[in-house]
């Protein structure tokens, strides 16, 4: 019996623990704090639960135990006297105070102050003030509801260290006193772009790991998903949250057509259409046209989707439209030049023009810094060499590539191509 009640409340705060942090950060403006309370709202649950059994509705009783929990502190520490008036315009509060039950009801006639609430907590976690890893461990333990164990496991990095980030994230968000607000004016958009920022860095990292021994990491795609789904509902007049939404959808249809039998890399040209997953296609296909609803100057992430849509819309290989994949890269180079959108932009103009094209914007790059150690660049000129049937020195590119690779299944991949080069 315990233990299904056990699992009952895993999975309730599995759903429900982000939403119980934002709400009572709202009241404490401490995310550090909020965390703390909302804790001890589950521990009062594995307390209580076993008992009385699950109660109807365990989310409102996990937010209402937390904000009582919250407003305790408050009179504790004798904030309540200058903070109480300043909080009592929030009715969630002061009803908590008075008739507890309350809450259920305000809760599910607020929708629009939880959307708020948790829009509050994302922005406060994916704050720039905070190194990337750091943003990226806090978002993942407050809002993907994932714990030490699971973000060290996902990015192969001691529990330790992720814990560590965790603590010196909220100790820096606390001690700099960042606001637990969703910015306005032309704060918004830059802020929304570590935010975005955060959430494709999780994906990209669950679509193609870094290192180790797998090609991919599905929880952490999975994890992605949901954050962008969630950031399109509580911000939908954003393009740019959708655009990203739209790709990321759209890049995870692929996902189990990725990898064969044996579990080995398949690349995008030699996938099995019939297993990239219709129903995300047309989530993603949604998406980008709900951000291109919304503007007529498409953004980084608007655009990798429009990109990501012409390999959906193929229903082989030999069907997708290069041309207008290399244009949409031109696009890109303009409106987010960087050497990694150059290196994708010589993959297309080599399918779109020839591999001579494609090879002559990858050869622009060899002296860039920030690729020398990118296994990509000499896996896309060996790519483009062997096509122009020079072996030779494609083959030295895939060896390069592979000793370059970190992650165990693109180094056996690298390799392999290097060996079907005959001289």
């Amino acid at each position: 019996m315990h233990s299904a009640v056990h699992q009952a409340i895993d999975a309730v705060w599995r759903i429900e623990s982000a939403r119980i942090v934002a709400g009572v950060g709202r009241l404490v403006r401490d995310i550090g704090l909020a965390e703390e309370l909302a804790q001890d709202a589950l521990v009062a649950a594995l307390e209580h639960w076993p008992k009385s059994g699950v109660p109807d509705n365990p989310g409102a009783w996990l937010m209402r135990t937390a904000k009582n929990r919250a407003l305790d502190r408050l009179r504790h520490h004798k904030l309540a006297e200058d903070k109480l008036e300043q909080w009592g315009q929030d009715l969630d509060a002061q009803e908590a105070l008075i008739v507890p039950d309350f809450v259920d009801a305000l809760d599910a006639t607020r929708a629009d102050d939880i959307g708020d609430d948790m829009l509050r907590l994302i922005f406060t976690a994916c704050h720039p003030l905070l190194p990337t890893e750091a943003r990226v461990a806090l978002t993942l333990k407050l809002l993907g509801g994932l714990n030490t164990h699971e973000i060290a496991r996902a990015f192969l990095v001691a529990e330790p260290t992720i814990a560590q980030r965790i603590v010196r994230a909220k100790r820096t968000l606390r001690g700099a006193r960042v606001p637990f607000e969703v910015p306005r004016g032309a704060a918004l958009g830059e802020r929304l772009a570590s935010v975005l920022e955060v959430v494709y860095l999780v994906f990209n990292e669950g679509y193609t790991a870094t290192a180790g021994d797998d090609w991919m990491r599905p929880a952490l795609i999975e994890e992605a998903l949901r954050l962008g789904r969630m950031l399109a509902e509580l911000a939908p007049n954003e393009p740019e949250v959708h655009g990203l939404a739209a790709l990321m959808e759209l890049q995870a249809s692929r996902t189990k057509a990725r990898i064969d039998s044996a579990g080995r890399p398949v690349l995008l040209l030699d996938q099995n259409r019939a297993r990239w997953d219709r129903l995300l296609i047309r989530r993603g296909l949604a998406a980008l046209a709900r951000a291109n609803a919304l503007t007529t100057n498409p953004g980084t992430y608007a655009l990798q989707a429009a990109i990501a849509a012409c390999h959906a819309r193929a229903s082989n290989a030999a069907e997708t439209d290069w041309v207008r994949i290399a244009g949409l890269y031109d696009v890109l180079a303009r409106v987010s030049p960087s050497p990694v959108v150059e290196l994708n932009r010589a993959v297309a103009v080599g399918m779109a023009f020839g591999p001579a094209a494609g090879l002559e914007i990858a050869d622009t790059l060899r002296g860039e810094h920030s690729l020398q150690d990118y296994q990509w660049l000499p896996s896309v000129r060996g790519d483009l060499l062997a096509k122009l049937g020079r072996n030779k020195e494609a083959r030295a590119e895939f060896a390069r590539a592979a000793g370059l690779a970190q992650n165990l299944c693109e180094r056996e991949l690298l390799l392999a191509r290097a060996s079907e080069l005959q001289d």
